[in-house]
């Protein structure tokens, strides 16, 4: 009989010290969550560089802006390696890094499309020659053939301002 009058006892036994065991990791759960609450309360009350408020917008294209290969015409025949100069109107030539109104730089695009979507980063690659320095010109060797080159303009984080400041053309290199 006492086995009996044992059993109730234990169960209780063991039923309190589960729930407390489930209070102490609710209580530490509670504990990271208050430091993860005050963490982003701490995050959210602090301010952004001023790059990173100015990244959210890609900034407008002026009206009348372009850019154009100054020496090359579509459809030219040329030798390789041949020079690449890059014109803008409209906007300021700058360096890369800094994102400022009416400026940006230059990205010269080889067989690979006629642009690059508006605000898409333009990647960095064998047929994507990033200007960042703000070069205007630069000497491009390319195996005979026709070949497609774009001239894309883009603000100071490499994202791109669309169609609106891309130009293409055609050239068959001898």
């Amino acid at each position: 009989m006492r086995t009996i009058h044992f059993l109730p006892a234990a169960l209780l036994l063991a039923l309190t010290a589960c729930n407390n065991a489930g209070d102490k990791a609710a209580s530490s759960g509670d504990t990271t969550a208050t430091a993860a609450t005050a963490t982003h309360d701490t995050a959210m009350n602090m301010k952004p560089a001023d790059s990173a408020a100015k990244a959210t917008a890609l900034p407008e294209v002026p009206a009348g802006a372009k850019v154009f290969f100054k020496n090359l015409k579509d459809g030219q025949k040329i030798k390789s390696p041949f020079k690449v100069e890059m014109g803008i109107e409209g906007l300021k030539l700058d360096t890369a890094g800094a994102i400022v109104a009416g400026s940006g730089h230059h990205h010269l695009l080889i067989d690979a499309g006629d642009s690059i979507p508006s605000g898409i980063v333009v990647p960095k690659d064998e047929h994507h020659l990033h200007f960042g320095k703000a070069q205007s010109s630069t000497d491009v060797t390319l195996p005979a053939g026709k070949h497609v080159l774009t001239l894309q303009f883009a603000d100071g984080i490499h994202r791109s301002y669309g169609s609106k400041l891309a130009t293409t053309i055609s050239v068959t290199v001898e």
